[in-house]
């Protein structure tokens, strides 16, 4: 009979023993490799060190030397009921990044605390995680008990602080064990030292942990990582490729992409190497090639028409524990990643943040410092798709980069509607500021002989595109009205390209182009740019941001949009010069040129 797997993670204050406890349960289990325990002790005695069990857990060069578990390392061991697999996590305070990257995986924890020492800033802090984490099975393990005589005193004086700090943060303990992982005490069983204690060993309170709903089991979540296109040998299949987070799939299914909005139907299922699959499931990486071709970008979620489905949202309620050198601070740039979405992001409103020592709120903060734990609002350059943290966490759970660095985690509380979006607040104050010229545009539009006009080409078909928009300038240019054309790569290069961070990309371009072209357009002109992998939400964007005028946009190849409809449509039939042409007859249908032009 195969055992079942469970992922735990142990977690507590530097120095509190949570290597030593693994250590002990790979020992005494028998799931140590043979002679390696023998092999570990030979090497203290040789270099005069004594033995802990805490050395047979220290893989990193430098972990002996230093003392401190700086990584979250793996390992194995069973119990007649369960195979676990074991995050060590780190206990000190400036490798608390480490350890959320372990305990995002886990479904049950041990939290350590030393019974000498008592309850230290990263006990608190650490329960702090697990919440945020969503980790509701938590049993606290009370070390060294042989340092304080196994005084059931000491034990109770603990188990009652603690439980109410847990309370606090809506976090149930499922057990207090006290134990000595040093002399074996409260591992496997107890001895006449603890007689006091009626309560289950460490291993038998994690065999009390009840195993997670089995992902496959969850509605459907592919989040979508690439792309790929074939064309040899006439291959045109575009393969979606992945790794499915939960739920199951088949052929013939009918699936939605989020946060697009755009349908298809899974036309095969597509693998590396094996023979042909007709469905796949949770947590296979992946691919699918769709009946009906759709533009869609990596990051989106595919789900099942007929499941529940994820929230969408641009501004999104988080808890969040800070870990950034810099505090996390308002109209700053950040980079949120949750799934395969990768989004700029900012920080909108700043709702509670709590002194993990004091256990109080601390009121007015308009910053998260570093180690705080808050509750904030966050706005997204774009809508996510996203679920909550006990429906399915995998698409919950999310980090913050600042410069490069994961600053900050948590979990996903709630998706809030986008009422009024920063960039909305931006452009209302931009046009409340907006300081005119002596010459009015009415002046400019008797003058140039034309309105002004912003032109955005998108589409696929980069070089039809170039050509049709230069073609359009050549022939405005000629006709005497006053035409600019911007190349995709003069914003991308230029416009301060290098305050540019690496997540902010083709959303800063959006922003940035929306603001030129307001500029532009202002001054009179007619505006001609191009795009390429934008989408429903870009678009939205050039709207807002060009306020009070407006634009043109003409698609030249494959529909990349999902409600929008373009002004024009053009598939990859069509020339650049009759694209040209046609842009050119709806200038003078829209009365955007005419021969004699007056007011």
């Amino acid at each position: 009979m195969k055992l079942e797997q469970m992922k735990i993670v142990i977690v507590g204050h530097v120095d509190h023993g949570k290597s030593t406890v693994i250590g002990r349960l790979l020992s005494d289990t028998g799931s140590l490799p043979e002679g390696k325990l023998q092999e570990v002790k030979d090497r203290c005695a040789k270099n005069a060190k004594p033995f802990e069990y805490a050395f047979l857990l220290d893989a990193l060069k430098d972990e002996q030397s230093q003392g401190i578990t700086i990584d979250s390392a793996r390992c194995f061991f069973k119990t007649q009921k369960r195979h676990y697999i074991v995050f060590d996590a780190p206990g000190h305070i400036e490798f608390l990044k480490n350890m959320v990257t372990g305990a995002a995986h886990a479904e049950a924890a041990l939290l350590v605390i030393d019974a000498n020492e008592g309850i230290q800033e990263n006990s608190k802090r650490h329960g702090y995680l697990l919440s945020f984490l969503g980790i509701k099975q938590v049993s606290v393990l009370v070390n060294k008990m042989d340092l304080v005589n196994y005084d059931k005193q000491v034990f109770e004086s603990i188990k009652k602080e603690y439980t109410e700090f847990l309370n606090h943060i809506n976090v149930r303990p499922d057990a207090f064990v006290p134990i000595s992982a040093m002399e074996g005490e409260g591992i496997i069983n107890f001895s006449e030292k603890m007689k006091w204690y009626k309560g289950k060993s460490t291993l038998d309170q994690l065999d009390t942990f009840e195993k997670e709903k089995q992902v496959d089991d969850k509605p459907f979540r592919f989040p979508v990582q690439d792309i790929y296109k074939f064309t040899e040998e006439g291959d045109d299949r575009r393969i979606i490729a992945g790794t499915i987070e939960s739920g199951s799939i088949s052929k013939g299914d009918d699936v939605v992409f989020l946060p697009s909005k755009k349908e298809s139907t899974i036309k095969s299922v597509e693998s590396f190497n094996t023979q042909t699959k007709t469905s796949a499931s949770a947590p296979e990486a992946i691919g699918f090639t769709l009946k009906e071709q759709i533009y869609i970008n990596p990051g989106e979620i595919m789900v099942k028409k007929n499941e529940a489905v994820p929230h969408v949202s641009s501004r999104i309620k988080v808890n969040i524990f800070w870990m950034g050198r810099a505090p996390l601070i308002k109209n700053k740039a950040y980079k949120l990643k949750i799934a395969t979405q990768r989004m700029g992001v900012k920080l909108v409103d700043v709702l509670n943040v709590i002194d993990a020592l004091e256990l109080k709120t601390v009121a007015k903060k308009e910053q998260v410092d570093r180690y705080d734990v808050a509750e904030i609002i966050l706005e997204t350059s774009k809508p996510i798709a996203f679920d909550l943290i006990d429906q399915i966490a995998g698409t919950s759970r999310f980090v913050l980069v600042d410069n490069y660095e994961i600053a900050g985690g948590g979990i996903v509380v709630e998706g809030l509607s986008d009422a009024h979006t920063l960039l909305e607040e931006h452009v209302i104050k931009r046009e409340q500021v907006w300081e005119k010229g002596g010459v009015g545009l009415d002046e400019k539009i008797v003058r140039n002989k034309h309105k002004p006009k912003f032109i955005v080409f998108c589409g696929e078909e980069i070089d039809q595109k170039i050509q049709a928009a230069r073609l359009l300038e050549r022939r405005l240019f000629e006709n005497k009205h006053q035409v600019y054309y911007l190349g995709l790569s003069n914003v991308l290069y230029g416009l301060d390209s290098d305050r540019i961070s690496e997540f902010e990309d083709m959303d800063e371009h959006i922003r940035r182009l929306g603001e030129l072209a307001r500029i532009v357009t202002d001054s009179g002109q007619i505006f001609i740019t191009i795009l390429s992998a934008i989408d429903d939400y870009d678009i939205e964007k050039l709207k807002i941001l060009t306020v009070p005028n407006d634009f043109i946009t003409v698609l030249v190849g494959e529909n990349i949009f999902n409600t929008f409809v373009p002004d024009l449509s053009f598939d990859g039939n069509n020339n650049a010069q009759s694209i040209a042409n046609s842009v050119y007859d709806l200038l003078e249908q829209k009365e955007i040129i005419a021969i004699e032009y007056n007011i």
